[in-house]
């Protein structure tokens, strides 16, 4: 054998070694709901990031928020992004969760990403004409209905004096023209887009006063999926602290990578605020929740949240 085919027989060899070994890409289904706050991951997806480091993702619509937990038990995601409620009431439940990454939190500048809009016909003006009112949430215990109805809480109103009901984010504008509820709670790209179509209007914006970096939306998975799979979470985050910097930065880049995940067109997109992207989950974070849910009686046990967060 020649050493011109010796080289290109090593090097052959080398390339089919790097492929089976190195190059592998570990697949990932990821599973969110049609808001902004998985914006890191959609900029991963269609920037390459993800495939970059190693991971071979796509990304589902998710419905209701807290469908999530039940869809990452059943492996038909591998890693969703609940809201801390719903994080926090599925482990407090039973299941074996943990948080992987961060999505996004809340800040100052966009406290009006997220409110609750009425119908115009409901005349609802002030945190005591929802009294007696229907009031459709993106899934009950999730993230935007536990912080309103803090905000009632807040304002010297009892939330169960409020009729919840879930509606799913693709339906709210619909289901509110219907008269089917007198408000929904939710948030951008929705909200913005329900406005726009005078179905209803904003009745408040109860983020307002919520301390600075509240996760909104957390990533997630099983803990035996995470235990089995570590250099597929550091790749995960490794994605997302990129991604969340080009979201930050470059927020044109994440309307289009929601646009493209969601269908939301990119007009409505392109007058709305994106959420913050936060790619760290810490445990005072987790601690603050288990503190706001407890006000509301919606936990039975105490969660141990040093253990909630892979390491």
């Amino acid at each position: 054998m020649t050493t011109i085919w010796k080289t290109a027989l090593g090097a052959a060899l080398m390339l089919t070694a790097l492929s089976s070994a190195g190059w592998a890409q570990t697949a990932v289904n990821v599973g969110c709901t049609a808001t902004t706050d998985c914006a890191s991951a959609a900029v991963a997806l269609e920037e390459g990031i993800f495939k970059k480091n190693g991971l071979d993702v796509t990304m589902t619509l998710i419905g209701l928020n807290s469908n999530i937990p039940a869809a990452l038990l059943s492996d038909s995601i591998q890693i969703g992004g609940p809201t801390p409620s719903v994080f926090l009431q599925a482990v407090d439940g039973g299941l074996d969760l943990v948080a992987v990454a961060g999505a996004s939190s809340t800040a100052k500048a966009t406290f009006d990403t997220a409110g609750v809009v009425a119908a115009p016909s409901a005349n609802i003006k002030s945190p005591e004409d929802f009294v007696g009112k229907k009031v459709g949430a993106p899934g009950i215990g999730a993230f935007l209905q536990v912080l309103f109805s803090k905000w009632l809480i807040d304002s010297g109103v009892d939330p169960k004096q409020v009729n919840f009901v879930e509606v799913t984010f693709p339906t709210m504008n619909d289901t509110l023209k219907s008269g089917a509820v007198d408000a929904v709670v939710t948030a951008e790209p929705m909200m913005s887009r329900i406005i726009a179509s005078g179905t209803g209007e904003v009745a408040g914006y109860f983020l307002e006063k919520l301390p600075e970096r509240r996760p909104a939306i957390f990533y997630a998975s099983t803990r035996e999926w995470a235990d089995a799979n570590p250099e597929a979470v550091q790749a995960f985050r490794t994605s997302i602290e990129e991604a969340a910097k080009i979201v930050n930065d470059n927020p044109e880049k994440g309307r289009q990578a929601i646009a493209n995940f969601t269908k939301i067109p990119l007009d409505v997109l392109s007058k709305m605020k994106l959420s913050v992207s936060d790619p760290k989950i810490e445990q005072e974070q987790l601690d603050w929740w288990v503190a706001t849910m407890n006000e509301q009686s919606m936990l039975q046990g105490e969660p141990d949240t040093a253990t909630l967060i892979q390491k």
